[in-house]
């Protein structure tokens, strides 16, 4: 047997392996709500999300703290375009280096706040962005079908009739700020994706980009963001060695690039230790970027907000003012993710005291 023949088998199989995932992980995508939601007491979200008065106090780990400010004035980016072939400066690249910090604790993520408190670092990253040319009032959803706008924030960009914020209408400036990116179908999020899937022009939408970029590169030169949202691990138990790794591959693309990578933990535990949401944390820390700890935010809820199936995250509408809605995983994500930008842009734009 021929070693061009050994190596044409062996590609088939890879190739095998990434489809028969692909397939299994958009079934469950797609099957996504069809389990009958548990019917369980109300729980109270008070002691993970609360609306504060005006203050700037560092958040309690089971509290975010914020305060109401006016939207911004759209203004006009001044930069260098992106280019492909002009690499970071020795700054820049100083910008993706993991930070010498003491090591986060194996199961110390538990224990981090729901919603982050951004510092100095952020802002780095930020203006190297516009320095770019990135698009100051944009953001990008990276991840797999829970990213998507009929189930990720999409309704903000709809109109008030598909939501309501109650306690939380000082939220309402930070909507506004990022109007168009709220519904809007990004390139790196769809069924199925792993992190190695964002890294791959194998999962490239070559109908809206070119022929030589991943997923990520396409989002972020198609969308010129600040901010994503870098949502992965559900999908990445077919293949846990690969995580890590991959995802600093994203987070240090996403840096270089002037885009603030926010991490987020998963709800469910389906590699059975924790040990994605982990890893997530590490990171996070490591490279001194926000860490969204959603994981947190579902423990008060009924099945901690996952249906039948463990995975799956139980629905709700994005009415905040609703007890009901908020005992379900949906709306207390999309309120939280609403609250992690909110902190982020309030930070960039200066505005955090």
């Amino acid at each position: 047997m021929s070693f061009r023949l050994i190596g044409r088998i062996a590609l088939n199989l890879k190739f095998l392996l990434l489809f028969t995932t692909f397939l299994v992980t958009t079934t469950a995508c797609t099957n996504a709500g069809a389990v009958a939601l548990p019917q369980s007491t109300p729980a109270t979200m008070a002691a993970v999300i609360t609306a504060q008065p005006a203050s700037i106090e560092p958040v309690e780990v089971t509290a975010a703290v914020h305060t109401k400010i006016p939207s911004p004035e759209p203004t006009e980016t001044k930069g260098a375009k992106r280019s492909s072939n002009t690499p970071p400066s020795t700054q820049d690249r100083s910008l993706t280096t993991p930070t010498a910090r003491p090591t986060l604790g194996p199961d110390s993520w538990k224990e981090l706040p729901v919603v982050p408190q951004p510092g100095e670092r952020v802002v780095e990253i930020y203006k190297r962005g516009l320095e770019l040319g990135n698009n100051p009032y944009a953001f990008s959803k990276v991840g797999d079908c829970g990213r998507t706008p009929a189930w990720f924030l999409g309704d903000f960009d709809r109109g008030e009739e598909f939501y309501s914020l109650g306690e939380f209408e000082f939220l309402k400036s930070a909507i506004l700020a990022y109007q168009g990116s709220f519904e809007r179908t990004s390139l790196a999020a769809r069924s199925g994706f792993t992190a190695s899937s964002l890294l791959t022009t194998l999962w490239t939408d070559l109908e809206a980009c070119q022929v030589t970029e991943t997923p990520l590169e396409c989002e972020y030169r198609q969308h010129k963001p600040v901010i994503a949202f870098i949502t992965l691990g559900t999908n990445d138990i077919w293949l846990p060695e690969q995580f890590e790794p991959q995802m600093r591959k994203i987070i240090e693309y996403s840096i270089d690039q002037g885009v603030i990578p926010v991490l987020a933990t998963k709800a469910d535990n389906a590699e059975g230790d924790g040990s994605i949401n982990a890893t997530v944390a590490k990171l996070a820390f490591e490279y001194d970027i926000p860490l969204w700890n959603y994981w947190l935010a579902v423990q008060p809820l009924p099945d901690n907000g996952l249906q039948e199936d463990q995975s799956h995250l139980t629905w709700g509408r994005n009415f905040f003012d609703v007890p009901e809605n908020m005992t379900k995983a949906w709306p207390v994500r999309n309120l939280t993710a609403l609250q992690v930008l909110y902190e982020v842009w309030r930070q960039v734009s200066g505005q955090n005291g």
